[in-house]
This record gives structure tokens, C-alpha cells and sequence, in this order.
């Protein structure tokens, strides 16, 4: 197991107590003794009699299980674990011991006895990997971080990731800066653009242009020279960019150049906090300026339940925002238009600084695109409903559509002029 992991644990003593074979034997069985008695007191005293040899200052028993079935006895059991706790005080030796609670009933008494407890656990989930997690429950003298923190079994070992806490990242208050998408009919509907260190909701049903969008304000910020990254949980990295480049947001130059990061995230494949992670790697190793998140349906399903997921984001926007990042996140709503447009199983529009609202509109029997802002916490912005139009290789936002009533119904009302004008 060692050398899959490619360590060379040779120099590290291993004392094996499986039994020997003339032990195995049935005549070996027959005692006047009780067999706990004996085992116990015989393997204590192995363990013991070596760790006086070598001194070591680490030991680790594997498991307490086993120590657990020699004493039979819960009493026994206690009281063997606290004569091990006194001998090990005086010998400058840290101590591991591993239970794999295989026992129906949790031991809290041994729990009590030692100095730290670590819980690991792994979580069966309906498709994909198994989430694993760990927890520290207790450790004497010690700040530690509460709560549960995910982790990986990797080759070399674990990768953890502890739960991000947003507190401890705060930063002086700054004026919030606009940031151009570079398309000026955009940022005047926005009030000049998405501001930094606030989070943008781009809400709508699916193949609206939503990512279309969000891909937008990713190159205007490239062509400035500042980092971005992009997370992409509903296509792949390849039709990302073959999308982008054909609608004349070429990436290339500015993906070789660092600029910008493209990561394509499985959400089947991923531990949550192993996203939460990345995303904190990346704001502290590349200084990004913007980081876009699409969709937010595809990082729900990365997690076992809403309530997490909120909590989750909550801490994750909170962290971006006190960095100065704008945040640009996506989120597919069922159905397409009108009645058919349904409610998201979970609301994140409350946490996000600003929103964008994207629809399906029939005219004329010809389907088009709505773009409107229903929501900016950082200052003012247009309240018209444009049209969005993606054609000739460009992204363009159309006049107000002052000629119609109802856009968001799906099916709009022709409007007189008279009408128009109030």
C-alpha cells in the first residue's frame, strides 16, 4: 500500500501481532487461563517492550478494534486504553490511534480519555464519487477550525480541504469600481458595468446567452491585462471556446498568454469543497479580477443537499467579494417561456449584488431574446427590457422594446404609440 503511494516506509519499525502459526494450531487453544487474559497481557507487553527498544515519537496502534476483541469486557477495555495513556505521558511520543468503528455502539469513554479526536467518514452518494469528510471533534490546547472539511484519497496521500471561512479574509472597505463588458448598450444597462467585489446573477432559461454573456466580461477584462477564470460545469472546455470564437470572442491568445483559465469541473468527480478550494487557489496565486461560475446548476448537483449549497456559496461570495473579485454566476430556469417557465428547486438570487434576467420572447412569429436588470445593490442602473441579439459573430443589445407590453410573458402585446410613450 506503501508503494502505491510511492513512499518507502523501510526505515519505519512495524510490529506485526498476527498470531503465529503454532498459536493457530487447536492444541495451542487449551488454557487454564481465559484467553483475553493472555492475548491481551502478551501483545501489551510486545508493544511496550518495543517501544522502550527503539524510542520512537510516533506511534501509531492499528486499530483499537483488535485491542477492543482481546479485552472483550468494555471495562477491561477502558481501563487497558488508560494504562497505555499514563505509560506514553512521560515518553515524549505522539500517539495515533486508529478505530475503524466497526462496534455497532461508539466508545465516547475512549474518546474522553484521549487528548484529539479526528472522525473521518465517507458519504454514498446516488452517482459519482463518494464524498469523504473529516472532522475535528476535539484537541486539547488547540485552536482548531469546526465543522466538516472535505477530502480527497489521492497518490501521495490526502488532499484536504478545509472549510473556507470568509471572517478571516476581511479587508478595508474600497469604492466599488464599475468593470466594462466592453459592449457600452451592456454596461449602460448595467449602470456602467458589474462593479468589483460584488456577485452577478445571470438568470434565465437554457441556450439563452447567459454564458454568452458572462464569457463577454471575461475577455474585456483579458484585453486590460487582468486575470480571470472560468468554471464550466455544462459543457466542455473545447465547445466553450469553439462557442466563444464563433461569436467572435476569440480566447486563444489570452488562454496561452495566462490570462485567462479555463477549467472544466465534473460535478460526478467533485467534492464541494475541493471546488471552494480552486476557486480560493486561484484568487490568491493569480489575483483574478473575475471569476465566472456556469452554471450554479451543475454545483448543486455536486452537493447532497440545498441547505449546504447555500451555505456554501454564501461563504464562497463572501470571501470573493472582500477580494475585490466580481463574481459572475450562472443559473438555468426550467422551461423555456410563459407558463412553462417554472421556479428553481433553490433561490440564490437574494445572495447575488445584482441581476440579470434573460427571456424568451415571441414575435411575429419569430422567437427572440429579453435582457433586463432587476437588481443592483451597488448603485443604479436602466430598468428597460432590451432585446439581445447574437448574430455576424457579435453580441448585441438592442434597443428598449418600448413597442411591446408583456416581454416576459413570453408572448408580448403590440402597444400603440401613444401608449409607448408613457
Amino acid at each position: 500500500v506503501a508503494r502505491s503511494h510511492g513512499w518507502d516506509i523501510s526505515k519505519i519499525p512495524v510490529l506485526e501481532m498476527i498470531p503465529e502459526e503454532e498459536e493457530v494450531n487447536p492444541e495451542a487453544q487449551y488454557t487454564v487461563f481465559h484467553p483475553s487474559e493472555v492475548e491481551l497481557a502478551d501483545t501489551t507487553g510486545a508493544v511496550l517492550k518495543k517501544v522502550q527498544e527503539i524510542k520512537p515519537k510516533r506511534l501509531i496502534f492499528d486499530s483499537l478494534a483488535e485491542l477492543q476483541m482481546l479485552a472483550r469486557e468494555p471495562l477491561r477495555y477502558r481501563r487497558h486504553i488508560l494504562g497505555l495513556k499514563k505509560f506514553f505521558t512521560g515518553q515524549n511520543c505522539t500517539v495515533l490511534l486508529l478505530d475503524d468503528r466497526t462496534t455497532s455502539k461508539v466508545d465516547l469513554q475512549i474518546q474522553s480519555i484521549a487528548h484529539g479526536v479526528i472522525t473521518m467518514e465517507g458519504m454514498q452518494r446516488d452517482f459519482g464519487v463518494r464524498r469523504r469528510r473529516l472532522e475535528v471533534k476535539k484537541l486539547r490546547g488547540t485552536q482548531y477550525r469546526e465543522g466538516y472539511h472535505d477530502y480527497v484519497i489521492q497518490t501521495g496521500g490526502l488532499d484536504v480541504y478545509p472549510r473556507l471561512v470568509a471572517a478571516e479574509h476581511n479587508q478595508e472597505a474600497r469604492t466599488p469600481i464599475p468593470i466594462s463588458s466592453g459592449i457600452k448598450e451592456l454596461d449602460r444597462l448595467m449602470g456602467g458595468g458589474i462593479d468589483a467585489g460584488t456577485s452577478t446573477l445571470l438568470l434565465g432559461p437554457a441556450g439563452c446567452g447567459k454564458s454568452t454573456v458572462a464569457t463577454r466580461y471575461v475577455l474585456a477584462a483579458a484585453e486590460r491585462g487582468e486575470n480571470s477564470v472560468i468554471y464550466t460545469f455544462d459543457e466542455t472546455r473545447d465547445i466553450m471556446l469553439h462557442r466563444s470564437k464563433g461569436l467572435g470572442m476569440d480566447l486563444t491568445e489570452h488562454l496561452k498568454a495566462g490570462r485567462i483559465v479555463v477549467e472544466q469541473v465534473d460535478p460526478a468527480e467533485l467534492a464541494p469543497g475541493e471546488f471552494v478550494s480552486r476557486v480560493f487557489r486561484q484568487v490568491k496565486e493569480r489575483n483574478v479580477k473575475i471569476a465566472v461560475i456556469d452554471s450554479l446548476n451543475g454545483f448543486m448537483h455536486s452537493m447532497p443537499a440545498e441547505t449546504v449549497l447555500t451555505m456554501q456559496m454564501h461563504e464562497l461570495l463572501s470571501f470573493l467579494n472582500q477580494k475585490g473579485v466580481a463574481t459572475v454566476m450562472t443559473l438555468a430556469q426550467h422551461g423555456l417561456m410563459g407558463s412553462t417557465m417554472g421556479m428553481n428547486t433553490f433561490d440564490l438570487s437574494y445572495l447575488a449584488d445584482s441581476v440579470m434576467l434573460f427571456r424568451y420572447f415571441e414575435s411575429h412569429g419569430e422567437v427572440k431574446q429579453a435582457l433586463s436588470v432587476v437588481k443592483k445593490r451597488s448603485g443604479s442602473h436602466e430598468r428597460m427590457i432590451r432585446e439581445l441579439k447574437m448574430e455576424g459573430g457579435k453580441v448585441v443589445i438592442g434597443e428598449a422594446l418600448r413597442q411591446f407590453q408583456g416581454v416576459f410573458t413570453g408572448v408580448p402585446q403590440l402597444v400603440t404609440a401613444k401608449e409607448a410613450g408613457k
